[in-house]
């Protein structure tokens, strides 16, 4: 997949999200996507070869450099960020599909649409879209804890030391820019963190709205069934009143019938 492909998937996902959205999506491209592909891989690097340990046997340096590092950072925000933008497209293809209901339905319909806005979320697609929110919270979240569980917090040491196999005996390894390692580790934590609190506040809002919504129907179907009953029961009494004019108008003819006779 080209850059102008990607441009133009992520421009459709924009356009479907909230303001909330629209702001994950600028702190996932800025602050990870591309601080992960221009400034974090070459930090990281080839971790193995710049992993040095103070021994010359065969095979203790790749034993301590798997014992240190299970899964290397880079590789697991590279899944992370995989991950956390798959339900976004799935809103999108959501959204694609409901266009092409409406043309399908325009030509054997007379030109009429099942959706007035393919892009409004309302019954299936809000669901989608919260789903998706729930999902890139998970995954984010899951991944922050994968990362603390690994290594025993957000932290790298500069030294570690390692008496695996085949390890004459304890030996002492270093990392190759620790500290610089250590800021990227926090910052991408951070991201993470802020991509999660976003989530939180955008489902908040989907949810606070979509109840508003359905409160303001309620009460507007009151107001109908309210004045509806109001009218019939005007138009009840006017029937009475007529009925009663009617009944004394007859008796009155009636009784000037008899005074004449």
């Amino acid at each position: 997949m080209n850059w102008s492909s990607l441009e133009a998937l992520l421009a459709g996902v924009n356009k479907y999200s909230t303001v909330f959205g629209s702001v994950w999506l600028s702190v996932v491209l800025i602050f990870r996507l591309l601080v992960f592909a221009v400034a974090a891989q070459p930090v990281w690097g080839d971790d193995l070869k710049d992993f040095v340990c103070n021994t010359i046997q065969p095979g203790c340096t790749h034993v301590c450099h798997d014992h240190t590092f299970p899964i290397s950072h880079i590789h697991l925000w590279a899944l992370q960020l995989i991950l956390i933008t798959c339900p976004s497209f799935l809103v999108l293809g959501h959204v694609k599909l409901r266009e092409k209901k409406n043309r399908n339905n325009a030509t054997t319909q007379e030109g009429r649409q099942l959706y007035a806005n393919p892009g409004k979320k309302r019954g299936g697609l809000w669901w989608t879209y919260l789903f998706s929110l729930i999902f890139k919270t998970v995954i984010d979240a899951g991944f922050l804890y994968i990362l603390y569980y690994i290594y025993t917090g957000f932290d790298l040491p500069t030294q570690t030391k390692c008496s695996l196999y085949p390890c004459p005996n304890v030996v002492d390894c270093y990392l190759s820019r620790p500290t610089e390692k250590k800021i990227f580790t926090i910052f991408m934590v951070v991201s993470s963190s802020l991509c999660i609190l976003l989530c939180i506040i955008e489902m908040c809002y989907l949810v606070c709205k979509h109840c508003n919504r359905v409160l303001h129907e309620r009460i507007k179907q009151k107001r109908m069934q309210y004045f509806s009953q109001q009218k019939l029961r005007a138009l009840s009494q006017l029937g009475f009143e007529c009925s009663m004019d009617l009944t004394a108008s007859t008796h009155s003819l009636r009784k000037l019938k008899n005074d004449i006779l």
